[in-house]
């Protein structure tokens, strides 16, 4: 039960658990070394679900300015996501035309890694971003920047000083933004009437279809379908009119909306996501139930394999310091005596230590010099990239082991 907690869709009072985690720290706020014995906040992760137009959603127990001001999260560490970003710019130029009388503009822009594609064909940009220190990395490749939550008003303001877009990107956002609808208010706001707005966010369907229970932490504030984030983006003017699926983050949805007025009749990809999650009982309140069990059985899995490991004799790290893999860990109880350190690319993270777990996070090359028996892979969206990237731990005989859908040792 909540406690007087309201639909920020449409405003119904919650009353219904999703899926109950428990008691978390923020997923990226990573403790750096002086503070490792500091106190810790933690938060409530229990998901509700309305039970008026069933947008799945995380009461905003914190602040977004609070997690987002400052963040940890850079794009561009991922080779695979600068690639999916690249096949995008490709496209939409191609598909829109786009030359150098026109404007793309980025929400949640991060350090760059998607605009950098439409700079270097000779298109402007402007990139939204409202962490300052994200946005440095993205200004210091050439890209323009503001740094600023988007919102109606500042949606206004910045398109009047730079123009209304004719592309308006928004990619793992929308799940992002405590205020929804004025976020979509926004978009609409810095779009022209003719222009195309489009957004990528994990799907609902698949997170429940594959047990992805980890991609839910503070930071996603709503775990949208098809359905409800049409509705939500209806309030700010804007209309679903296509939907791509993707394979990134475990599942996405790329939506295409226009602005109402100048909107086409939605596609038949959009007919037949919509019937998809009908059909899998999105679009009753009852058709939500059971994931609960499903997350107690991956809980289970993982906690007996690391105690069997352990009771072995054999030594596990892990892969990766990504917000998810900080859900897993702080829900299983996992601490450094079942995972002894994880590794990152990412050297803001290394040095530091995982929230809530305190596990240590050292650079990749640690693996081969301690050479564990078990590597446990945290980003298991990135299976393919980082599954090549670790190909040599097979010469000590390490193996590979993947918590989600269901455990997985390679």
């Amino acid at each position: 039960m909540s406690a007087g907690h309201s639909c920020r869709l449409c405003g119904a009072e919650l009353t219904r658990s999703f899926v109950d985690l428990g008691m978390s720290p923020l997923c990226e706020s990573y403790v750096p070394a002086e503070s490792v014995y500091a106190p810790e906040v933690f938060y409530p992760l229990n998901v509700l679900l309305c039970q008026q137009c069933l947008l799945v959603q995380l009461p905003a127990y914190v602040s977004g300015e609070h997690i987002f001001s400052d963040y940890a999260y850079f794009s561009s560490y991922s080779d695979s996501w600068v690639a999916h970003a690249k096949r995008y710019a490709d496209g939409m130029t191609a598909v829109l035309d786009l030359t150098s009388d026109s404007l793309v503009t980025e929400v949640a822009s991060n350090d760059g890694y998607l605009l950098q594609h439409f700079v270097a064909a000779g298109i402007p940009v402007l990139g939204v971003e409202p962490a300052g220190n994200v946005a440095e990395a993205a200004i210091a490749k050439g890209i323009r920047t503001v740094v600023k939550f988007l919102a109606p008003d500042t949606g206004a303001a910045i398109a009047a000083d730079y123009g209304r877009a004719d592309l308006v990107a928004a990619n793992n956002v929308f799940a992002h933004v405590p205020d929804i609808r004025g976020f979509a208010a926004g978009l609409r706001a810095l779009v022209k009437d003719s222009g195309l707005v489009t957004l990528e966010f994990p799907h609902l369907l698949r997170l429940i279809e594959r047990r992805q229970y980890d991609t839910i932490y503070h930071e996603h504030f709503s775990y949208l379908s098809l359905l409800t984030s049409s509705r939500a983006l209806e309030t700010g003017g804007l209309r679903v009119v296509d939907v791509e699926e993707l394979t990134t983050h475990g599942g996405s949805l790329r939506v295409h909306a226009r602005p109402a007025q100048t909107a086409c009749e939605p596609s038949a990809r959009v007919r037949a996501v919509l019937a998809e999650e009908e059909a899998a009982g999105l679009h009753t309140v009852t058709g939500h139930d059971g994931f609960a069990g499903d997350v107690l059985r991956i809980k289970s899995e993982l906690l007996s394999f690391l105690f069997r490991a352990v009771a072995e004799g054999k030594t596990v790290a892990g892969y990766g310091a990504p917000g998810k893999g900080n859900t897993l860990l702080n829900h299983c109880g996992i601490r450094g005596d079942l995972l002894q350190y994880t590794v990152d690319r990412s050297p803001v993270k290394q040095g530091k230590f995982l929230p809530g777990t305190h596990i240590p996070i050292h650079a990749p090359d640690r693996l081969a010099e301690t050479k564990p028996d078990y590597i446990l892979v945290l980003p298991w969206n990135l299976r393919e990239e980082i599954t090549g990237q670790l190909s040599y731990v097979r010469s000590w005989g390490g193996r590979l082991v993947f918590p989600i859908p269901a455990l997985e040792v390679i």
